[in-house]
């Protein structure tokens, strides 16, 4: 992923390209959301999750010894 941070104008392109024209006030705020979105996933790429158990997920009231 590119460290160089996206730009009002091609944000609104890209948006034009995926069918989502913005009015021209919203261009650098899609362009900042989208710049930080690029940070956040950069920082999680970083994090070596090699030893990190997967998460286990339980909802209230199911059966918990693994019987449907």
């Amino acid at each position: 992923m590119s460290e160089v941070e996206l730009t009002a104008t091609e944000a609104a392109r890209g948006a034009l390209r995926a069918g989502l024209p913005l009015q021209s006030e919203r261009h650098a705020e899609v362009a900042a959301t989208a710049n930080h979105i690029h940070a956040v996933v950069r920082t999680l790429r970083e994090l070596d999750f090699g030893d990190t158990p997967p998460a286990t997920h339980i909802i209230e009231g199911e059966a918990t010894d693994g019987s449907l």
